[in-house]
């Protein structure tokens, strides 16, 4: 067996034939490499060539070394260096079989088969034969004596079976007695044809026992076709621990047609790993893949990722091509149906390999994509496709939930396949991207974490293409990421959890000190009926202490403030509070006055909500969190106005009442800060309560004041006896001087 490693600058007198028959080789300046990984058959050396993945390199002071103490050139022939250690060997077999077998499923999946190169596997019986020297062709050997021989095993099937229930007459006459009934002789207890030890039947256990073993081992695909009891997953080990060389030696005579002499030699080169059984061959024998970037990429994205997202979340539409997403349980929040996109980009280096900038660079700018993508959907997207994804973006903060973001290298520290997926042990675990500081709730704040996989696990888990088994470490790794990431936003920042104290209203706090909480603050919890709960995160750098001081203790005032984690409950830390209502009232005491006599020709609208879901809206529960009111546009709708009529009016004030209440004379003053056409199907996502049927013209408020004390009722009442064409609810249009008259 001779080995190649990926890419590996060998010197051209050191392989000498060992790459013949192999195209595409990089030569420059008397030094070769070789772009593949893979198994290759070279005639001219009578020997297989296994080309394994560069992981298994790293440079140690300028020189690239296997394991650490060889170089590549060193270990060529395997059979004939002296540098690796038992382990280290038994380490190259085991990888061999996994690298053929993970190829095989790659291969299969058909995910980009430009990059695979195949030609007839290795065959074993007549023909041109070569001296097998890999576990691997053994392997190969009993599927193909498997497939081929189907006859042969219902042949010995018949006649191990044939005579089994035939009466022996001569043993019954001689050796039982008989009983006479109406002057016939019956025999009570006849005597069959003994069971004698069949050691074709032994030797065909054995076989389908191994074929067994290698499916549940490696995942190579077997049939078994026979109902033979097997031989004891416990019971085979002691096989594969010397007894089956044992056995099948103790046998070894019992044997004399070809095919069961073939048998026995394949089920015992298994066990003692012979070198000296034939192989049939082809001049052209190969299974490479060029690039195992491209296969280590997608074995991670099998055991990772998701397959079901929208194709324009891993092919962005700037031309970038995103490695690994799925959506799992956000950071912030414990609930399953609570979800965040994971992204992901596997790196397939060298041993000891740092993640370079433009990796980091280019990770960071998946996330963007990702969220300008979000943010599309919901501002402009199907509202069907937009019920199967979640919002990125909270309205009331403006801030944006945390994307982790993390890296996946190849290692192999260890000679086992070992399930030991962590953080690297590189200095640089992590990375952070931002454009302003302390803001982690910003759309440009952006964390990574980087991860190690024990090389060889990974790809057995892959090659054995067991889907449960496959579910099971992918629900493992994705929790871990998910806790390994919180762990790490931890160490950054100080969490908190807070809701608004009674008689507070959050939303307008938040509004009010807009640009100090900017990015600081965003809303990942469940609420608890009408009390809303905000997650707090300050960067615990010293240069943000003092910073970080003032704004808790402004916080304090009017909310509840208590250390809470990242993902914990805060339900269990902070009081219940009776909240503030949004859309209740505030006492005019509180409120701006504004004199009707400075107002006398501007014009005021008196104006209706139809419900507390449309004054919520009102209030600022819209898409856009302002104060806005809005009027129907068109003639043809029950209280439209024409949009010519609003654009030249300037409105300064809007008096609302609620339709149907105006007898409780209960009304609300806005100040208008300027108007806005709203078509159709934009005012359906403004989260307006009730079905869009039509444009609008809307009036945008800055603050709630006060005009005095007005007698709605009487003016509306007023309104009906003027005006026999008013329809209840429609708005009315008047100037401060004939508003004056309505005012107590």
């Amino acid at each position: 067996m001779h080995i190649i490693i990926e890419e590996h600058q060998y010197p051209i007198k050191a392989l000498g034939k060992t790459l013949d028959g192999i195209s595409d080789l990089r030569d420059v300046n008397g030094m070769v490499s070789v772009n593949y990984v893979g198994y290759y058959y070279n005639p001219t050396l009578k020997d297989c060539v296994f080309i394994l993945p560069k992981v298994l390199m790293e440079d140690v002071e300028g020189e690239e070394l296997i394991f650490g103490h060889c170089k590549p050139e060193d270990i060529v022939n395997l059979e004939r260096q002296d540098q690796l250690t038992q382990e280290e060997y038994d380490f190259i077999y085991e990888l061999s079989v996994w690298i053929y077998r993970a190829i095989c499923v790659y291969r299969d999946s058909k995910v980009d088969n430009t990059i695979v190169r195949q030609q007839n596997a290795p065959q074993m019986g007549r023909g041109r034969l070569h001296q097998c020297n890999t576990f691997l062709d053994i392997l190969l050997a009993l599927q193909k004596f498997n497939r081929e021989n189907q006859n042969f095993f219902f042949f010995v099937l018949r006649n191990i079976h044939s005579g089994y229930n035939k009466i022996n007459w001569a043993k019954t006459i001689n050796k039982s007695m008989a009983v006479i009934q109406n002057k016939q002789p019956i025999y009570l207890n006849p005597i069959n044809k003994k069971r004698q030890i069949n050691f074709d039947e032994e030797l065909l256990v054995i076989f389908f026992s191994i074929l067994r073993y290698i499916h549940d081992k490696y995942g190579f695909p077997v049939q078994i076709n026979v109902n033979f009891p097997l031989i004891t997953a416990e019971k085979f080990k002691t096989y594969l621990d010397g007894m089956g060389e044992v056995r099948l030696m103790q046998i070894k005579y019992k044997y004399f047609s070809d095919k069961a002499l073939y048998l026995w030699e394949l089920c015992h080169a298994f066990f003692a790993h012979s070198k000296d059984i034939n192989v049939e061959i082809d001049n052209k024998e190969y299974l490479l893949v060029r690039n195992f970037n491209i296969v280590f990429e997608a074995i991670i994205d099998e055991l990772v990722g998701d397959k079901e997202l929208p194709a324009d979340l891993k092919d962005q539409g700037d031309g970038k091509r995103v490695d690994h997403m799925y959506t799992y349980k956000n950071l912030t929040n414990n609930k399953e149906e609570k979800k965040i996109y994971y992204i992901g980009d596997s790196k397939y280096y060298k041993r000891g390999h740092k993640i370079g900038k433009e990796s980091v660079y280019k990770q960071f700018t998946y996330a963007r994509n990702v969220i300008q993508w979000n943010l599309d959907l919901f501002n402009d997207g199907d509202k069907k496709e937009q019920n199967d994804h979640f919002r990125l973006r909270d309205d009331i903060t403006e801030g944006y939930n945390v994307i982790p973001n993390f890296f996946i290298s190849a290692q192999q520290k260890t000679l086992k396949a070992e399930d030991d997926i962590k953080l690297t042990d590189n200095k640089k675990q992590n990375f952070l991207s931002r454009q302003f500081d302390n803001r982690l709730f910003d759309r440009d704040t952006f964390l990574i974490a980087h991860y190690d996989v024990n090389f060889l696990f990974v790809v057995a888990l892959y090659g054995r293409n067991e889907q449960g088994e496959k579910n099971v470490w992918k629900e493992k790794v994705r929790n871990m990421f998910r806790k390994e990431i919180q762990h790490m936003l931890n160490s950054k920042f100080d969490f908190y959890a807070m809701t608004a104290k009674e008689g507070v209203s959050a939303v307008e706090y938040i509004q009010d000190h807009f640009q100090q909480l900017l990015g600081k603050v965003y809303t990942p919890y469940d609420d608890r009926g009408a009390q809303k709960f905000y997650s707090l995160a300050l960067d615990n750098g010293e240069q943000f202490a003092g910073e970080n001081a003032t704004i808790l203790s402004q916080l304090k005032d009017s909310f509840y403030v208590v250390p809470c984690k990242i993902g914990d409950d805060p339900k269990t830390l902070l009081p219940e509070v009776t909240p503030f209502v949004e859309g209740m009232q505030v006492p005019s005491s509180f409120l701006t006055m504004h004199y009707l006599e400075r107002y006398l020709d501007k014009t005021i609208l008196v104006g209706c909500y139809h419900d507390e879901a449309h004054l919520n809206w009102i209030l600022g529960k819209n898409d856009k969190g302002t104060l806005i009111y809005n009027i129907r546009v068109g003639k043809e709708r029950e209280g439209g106005q024409i949009k010519a009529h609003l654009d030249k009016m300037v409105v300064s004030f809007v008096v609302l009442y609620e339709y149907g209440h105006e007898h409780e004379n209960k009304y609300r003053v806005f100040h208008v800060h300027h108007h806005a056409f709203i078509k159709k199907d934009r005012m359906s996502k403004t989260l307006y309560p009730s079905e869009s049927k039509g444009n609008y013209f809307c009036y945008v408020f800055d603050e709630e004041v006060t005009l005095g004390n007005l007698d709605v009722h009487r003016l509306i009442s007023q309104k009906r006896i003027d005006d026999r064409e008013y329809v209840d609810g429609a708005p009315i249009f008047m100037t401060g001087k004939e508003l004056i008259k309505f005012r107590k």
